[in-house]
């Protein structure tokens, strides 16, 4: 897996400011899982990057979050 600055560095200025925007429990949106997959490699590839919380949406899907050590990342990042 590479590095969280690296992976993250591939994502739009938006989609950081989102993600930043949803704080470490947010769930994330699709747009946001499919940047993840696009930023680490491809589809599915940002698997590691963001984990299930527990909890299914209204439709049975997982609801994902980003992993602890990413949403500290981005909390401490500069903007």
């Amino acid at each position: 897996m590479a590095n969280i600055a690296e992976v993250l560095g591939r994502l739009t200025p938006d989609e950081v400011d989102e993600l930043r925007s949803l704080g470490p429990q947010g769930h994330l949106p699709r747009h946001l899982v499919d940047a993840l997959d696009r930023a680490a490699g491809g589809s599915g590839s940002g698997k590691g990057y963001y984990v299930a919380n527990g909890n299914v949406s209204a439709t049975g899907g997982p609801l994902l979050v980003l992993r602890s050590d990413v949403s500290s990342w981005l909390a401490g990042a500069p903007s």
